[in-house]
């Protein structure tokens, strides 16, 4: 692309961004419809099954119902905020997927600083949310944003020890270069999963709650909040406010599958499984920690406000930061630090 004149690589840049854009929004229908099946399974009912064969046509049907109803802004809010924070939110979640390599140099943007470039942008995703409950002028709202606001701060200082151990491992804020670095002769046992097993365990716990998702939903508690800083969203507003969030998990599970999981890596440098894509493997990947999340939200009760904020700071906060001083102490010791 260096051969391009300069507009030709702008235009080539905003076709692969929408390419990507396109894939994560089929992404979030499949991933409706997956939902929507696991937690049928669990309950042993049948889920979606009347739009389209299997009911596989659900989520598209719910989203020209959204896009056809009427949007009610109420006469108190702040109008002009109140439709700013759906679109800042949902411009948040998917621009977070400039920096995800979901193959060897298939990325929008292959910075050097991706690693604090995702940290960055999803971190300012939570202004989407106090926009909305602030310009709500209501009280259920109001009482969400704040509560958003002190969960996400509680759990991105665990989720950065935990990219600061990855960083020390890999020697690299690339994350390209964090997938590279876990391709070791041992295959899928040279993963980060493996020597990083604790700090991947708070990472996806951490996940769960940076994204509001059960059990750490306080955020749009039903039977406390109704919905949360949704309550006074309707039509197209409500359903970016809700696509937001199903982007987010999309975006924890590529962040688990690059960081912990070898990425586009195959599980053994060896046939068949080289055969395989590495799109593919980064999908496989991806998609079975979206499982988890699912199966997590299925079964796992909601837990209180005060429990969120003790897990936070009294358990991941000292895990976390032990694990950092241990990783650094045992690189630095056997002389394992990335040249």
């Amino acid at each position: 692309m260096t051969n391009l004149s300069p507009l030709l690589q702008i235009l080539v840049y905003v076709a692969i961004s929408l390419a990507f854009v396109v894939a994560v929004l089929v992404s979030t229908a499949v991933l409706i419809y997956g939902e929507r099946k696991i937690w049928a399974a669990v309950h042993m009912r049948r889920g979606p099954n009347v739009v389209g064969p299997w009911g596989v046509l659900q989520p598209f049907a719910d989203l020209l119902k959204f896009l056809l109803k009427e949007p009610v802004i109420p006469d108190g809010a702040n109008k002009g905020v109140f439709v700013l924070a759906p679109f800042v939110s949902a411009f948040m979640a998917l621009a977070a997927w400039a920096v995800i390599p979901v193959n060897n140099n298939w990325v929008v943007g292959n910075i050097n600083v991706g690693i604090l470039y995702l940290f960055a942008v999803s971190s300012l995703g939570v202004y989407g949310v106090i926009m909305a409950g602030w310009a709500s002028n209501s009280k259920y709202p109001f009482l969400s944003a704040l509560r958003a606001a002190a969960q996400m701060v509680s759990y991105e200082v665990s989720i950065g020890f935990v990219l600061v151990t990855v960083m020390l491992c890999a020697g690299s804020l690339n994350i390209s270069d964090i997938v590279r670095a876990q391709d070791g002769r041992y295959g899928m046992f040279s993963w980060y999963w493996l020597p990083l097993l604790p700090m991947m365990v708070v990472f996806f716990i951490s996940a769960l709650a940076e994204t509001n998702r059960p059990p750490f939903d306080i955020v749009e508690a039903e039977s406390e909040l109704v919905a949360g800083y949704t309550v006074e969203y309707s039509s197209s507003m409500f359903m970016l406010q809700f696509l937001t969030e199903l982007v987010a998990v999309l975006t924890m599970s590529a962040m688990t599958a690059t960081l912990f999981l070898g990425g586009w890596l195959p599980p053994f440098d060896v046939a068949p499984f080289t055969w395989v894509p590495g799109v593919v493997w980064f999908l496989i990947k991806s998609w079975g920690v979206v499982f988890l999340f699912s199966m997590t939200k299925a079964i796992v009760p909601r837990y209180r406000y005060d429990q969120l904020m003790r897990l936070g700071w009294k358990v991941f906060l000292p895990i976390s930061l032990f694990w950092v001083a241990l990783t650094a102490g045992v690189l630095v010791t056997m002389g394992w630090l990335p040249k």
